[in-house]
C-alpha cells in the first residue's frame, strides 16, 4: 500500500496482510451559483466548525439560512439561534427530519416556529448570492451566513481505484463480516453498505453507533476472530431547542413498500405520573406486522422521555418482540419516573385492540386514503373548549360525557370517525358506539394532536382543520421576568382565589374564568403570588383532581389554613353554574342550560347557567325578573320546551326555547 504525507509530499510504501478501511464521507456539496462565497459553509470537522465560529465573531452576521433540514443542520438552527441570529430553514422534502413521519415531523416544526424559525418545505434554493439566497419558489431569504447540510457521501475513491466492490446502496461492499470483495480487506463507517436488521436490503446508516461497532467487529475479525455483523436499525434521535424526536427501524411507510403487511399505532402519554410535578406528554408510535405482531420500529416525541421509549423500542425490534410482549413488560414505576402502565404498554394495548378487531383504529398518515371515496361522519368527544380552538370541519360535537344522551344526533348510515385529543377517549367513545349497534366505527389513533402535527406538516386532501396557533417561547431567563411581575403587581392577600394548577398549555386549552395559572411543579417556587394571609380561601383545581389534591396538601403543610381541593376542571364548571346563577338577580337576558351536571360539564354554551330542569320549579328565584329574556336548551330541545312551559307557568313571560346545543353553538 503506498501513502503521501500531504504536508511534505514525502511517499511512503507498508505492507499489510490485513487492512482496514474506514475513510468515512463528506458532506454533498451542490454546484449552485454561488456555493464558493465565503459564507457559505458546511459542517463535518471541527476545522469547518471553527471556520463559522471565525465568521460569527468576526463578520457578526444576523440571519442565516440553513439549507437541509436532517440532523446537523437542525441542530446548527438552534446554536445559530442562541447566538441571536434569525434563522430560516430550507428542505426539499414536504417536511423536516424526512426519515420520520409526518406528524413525528410535526413535533419539531412546531417547536422550530416557537423559537421564530422560518422554515420552508417542498422548496430548493437555486441561488446564493451575497446577503441572501433564492429558493425555485421565487422566495427571497435574507443570508449573511448560508449552512449547507443535504446529506453525506461516501469517500470512495482509494476503494474504486482499487478495485473494491460497491454495493447497490452506493456504499463499500461487506459481507456479514465486514470483509470486503478482497478478503484480506476490511472496511467500516459511512463509507459501507450494509445489512438493514428489519428488512435485510442493503443500506447505508451514516451514523456514529453503528460505525463504532463496525470497526470493533472489523479489528477483531481482521486478527482472526469470527464475529459476524447483524446489521443496524437506523435508531436516531436529535434535540431541537426543548423538543426531542427520534426514530428506529422501518417506518410505516418503509415497511409497506417493503412488501410487508404492516399497521402502526400512536398514544399521546403522560412521561411519569400526572400528579406528581413536571409531567409532560411523551408521543409512542409502534410499526409492527399485522399477521406475527412483530415489532418492526417505531418513532417517539416529547418534552421529556421520548429516548427512553425510543431505545425500548429498539431493543423489542432487534430481538423481534411482538406487541404481545410489549404489552407485557414490567417497566420501572414510581410517581416521578414512570406511569404503572407506561406509554410503550398503553401502544401495546392500541395495536392488540387494532389487530383484534376490537378497537378499530387509522393512523393520521392513513387517514387521506381512509376516506377517499367515503362520506365519513366526524364526532369530536372533547370538550367544549379544545373544539372551539380547532376541529375537523363538519364534526359533530359530542363531549364523551354526554355521548349516550345525545347518540341520536350521529346521522345514521355512514361511516363513524371518532376522535379526542390523544385517542384514549376515542377509544371509549368507538366502544360506546358499537355497543349500541353502530357497524362502522373507527379512531384516530393520536386524535386530535396527531392531527394538529399532521396538519403543520405536510396537511390533509380531503379534510379541513384550523391549525392552533404556535405559542412562541424566548430563550430569556423566565425567572427574571416572574421577578418582574411580581414587583410590579400588588398582591391582594384577602379577596378568594382559584389556582389552576395544571401546566400553561392545558390552561390555555381552558380554564375556569378568573382562576390563576401557577403549575403544580413551580407552586413551592410561587406560592407567595398567593399572598401571606394563611387564612385566605384559596381553591384548588386540575384535569382530575389527583395534582390539586397535591397542591392541597403542599399548600397546607406551608401554612395555608382554608385550601380546598375543586376537583377537575368539568367538576368546577358544573359547581360554576350555581354560583353564578345566585350571583346575580339582574334583567339582563340569560342562558339556562337544563340538562344534567354531567351533561353540563362535559361542555355548554358560553355563559349558560345550569339548572337541571327537574330542579327548576325549586329554583326560580335564581333566575331574577318574572319579565326577564331566558333562553332555555339541552341536548335535543325536548327538556328545554319541557323547562319553558313551567317557567310560563310559573309567570316568566318572556321565556324561549332555544332547542340543542348544537343548534345553540351554530347560531352563536
Amino acid at each position: 500500500m503506498k501513502t503521501m504525507d500531504t504536508r511534505s509530499g514525502e511517499q511512503k510504501t507498508f505492507e499489510y496482510t490485513k487492512l482496514i478501511m474506514a475513510q468515512g464521507g463528506r458532506p454533498i456539496t451542490p454546484t449552485l451559483p454561488g456555493a464558493d462565497l465565503d459564507h457559505v459553509f458546511t459542517l463535518w470537522t471541527l476545522e469547518d466548525m471553527d471556520k463559522i465560529s471565525h465568521h460569527l465573531e468576526e463578520n457578526k452576521p444576523k440571519n442565516a439560512v440553513v439549507v437541509g433540514g436532517g440532523f446537523i443542520g437542525l441542530e446548527m438552527v438552534e446554536a445559530l439561534v442562541k447566538r441571536g441570529l434569525k434563522v430560516n430553514v430550507v428542505e426539499t422534502m414536504p417536511h423536516v427530519m424526512a426519515l420520520m413521519e409526518a406528524e413525528t415531523a410535526g413535533f419539531i416544526e412546531n417547536e422550530l416556529l416557537s423559537y421564530g424559525v422560518g422554515i420552508h418545505t417542498g422548496a430548493g434554493v437555486i441561488n446564493i448570492m451575497s446577503h441572501a439566497v433564492k429558493l425555485d419558489d421565487g422566495t427571497i431569504l435574507d443570508a449573511e451566513l448560508v449552512l449547507l447540510s443535504i446529506g453525506v457521501r461516501p469517500t470512495l475513491q482509494l476503494a474504486k481505484e482499487s478495485g473494491l466492490e460497491i454495493g447497490e446502496a452506493g456504499g463499500l461492499l461487506v459481507n456479514s463480516q465486514l470483509q470486503t470483495s478482497d478478503s484480506d480487506i476490511f472496511a467500516a463507517g459511512d463509507m459501507v453498505e450494509i445489512e438493514h436488521r428489519v428488512n435485510g436490503k442493503k443500506v447505508r446508516i451514516p451514523l456514529a453507533g453503528p460505525a463504532n461497532r463496525q470497526g470493533r467487529i472489523a479489528a477483531e475479525n481482521a486478527l482472526g476472530g469470527n464475529h459476524h455483523y447483524r446489521g443496524a436499525l437506523g435508531t436516531s434521535v436529535v434535540r431541537v431547542f426543548e423538543a426531542v424526536a427520534g426514530t428506529t427501524g422501518l417506518s410505516l411507510k418503509q415497511a409497506r413498500a417493503a412488501g410487508m403487511d404492516a399497521d402502526a399505532v400512536v398514544v399521546h402519554k403522560e412521561h411519569h405520573t400526572s400528579y406528581y410535578p413536571g409531567a409532560e406528554t411523551v408521543t409512542t408510535m409502534l410499526v409492527y406486522d399485522r399477521n406475527s405482531g412483530i415489532i418492526l420500529g417505531g418513532q417517539t416525541a416529547g418534552y421529556k422521555g421520548a429516548d427512553k421509549r425510543l431505545d425500548v423500542i429498539a431493543t423489542a425490534t432487534a430481538a423481534k418482540l411482538t406487541i404481545n410482549d410489549l404489552a407485557d413488560i414490567d417497566f420501572a414505576y414510581s410517581p416521578p419516573i414512570g406511569t404503572a402502565n407506561d406509554a410503550i404498554n398503553m401502544a401495546a394495548y392500541t395495536a392488540e385492540n387494532r389487530i383484534s378487531g376490537f378497537s378499530p383504529s387509522v393512523t393520521v398518515s392513513e387517514l387521506d386514503a381512509f376516506i377517499e371515496g367515503k362520506n365519513p361522519v366526524f364526532v369530536d368527544v372533547r370538550d367544549i373548549f379544545a373544539y372551539q380552538k380547532s376541529h375537523v370541519k363538519g364534526a359533530v360535537h359530542l363531549p364523551l360525557e354526554v355521548l349516550m344522551r345525545q347518540i341520536k344526533t350521529i346521522p345514521a348510515g355512514y361511516p363513524i370517525i371518532v376522535y379526542d385529543e390523544t385517542g384514549k377517549k376515542g377509544h371509549q367513545a368507538l366502544r360506546t358506539l358499537l355497543g349500541v349497534g353502530f357497524k362502522d366505527v373507527t379512531n384516530i389513533s393520536g386524535g386530535h394532536t396527531s392531527l394538529q402535527r399532521q396538519a403543520r406538516t405536510t396537511g390533509f386532501k380531503h379534510l379541513r382543520i384550523d391549525l392552533l396557533p404556535v405559542v412562541l417561547k424566548s430563550l430569556e431567563k423566565e425567572a427574571s421576568k416572574d421577578e418582574e411581575k411580581k414587583e410590579e403587581k400588588t398582591i391582594d392577600e384577602n379577596s378568594p382565589i382559584i389556582v389552576d394548577v395544571r401546566t400553561p398549555n392545558e390552561f390555555q386549552s381552558g380554564a375556569y374564568p378568573g382562576a390563576v395559572n401557577i403549575e403544580l411543579d413551580r407552586l413551592m417556587e410561587r406560592y407567595g403570588e398567593l399572598g401571606n394571609n394563611k387564612s385566605r380561601d384559596i381553591v384548588v383545581y386540575c384535569a382530575s383532581g389527583a395534582r390539586s389534591a397535591y397542591a392541597q396538601r403542599m399548600l397546607a403543610q406551608i401554612g395555608y389554613t382554608k385550601v380546598r381541593n375543586g376537583g377537575g376542571v368539568a367538576t368546577m364548571m358544573a359547581k360554576r353554574s350555581t354560583q353564578t346563577s345566585t350571583a346575580t338577580l339582574s334583567s339582563e337576558p340569560l342562558i339556562v342550560d337544563v340538562r344534567s351536571k354531567e351533561e353540563f360539564s362535559g361542555g355548554a354554551y358560553p355563559g349558560a347557567v345550569n339548572i337541571p330542569v327537574d330542579e327548576l320549579q325549586h329554583r326560580i328565584d335564581e333566575l331574577g325578573s318574572k319579565s326577564r329574556e331566558i333562553t332555555l336548551y339541552c341536548a335535543s330541545g325536548a327538556r328545554s320546551a319541557y323547562g319553558q312551559r313551567v317557567l310560563q307557568q310559573l309567570g316568566f313571560a318572556n321565556t324561549k326555547n332555544g332547542g340543542g346545543i348544537m343548534q345553540m353553538m351554530m347560531k352563536r
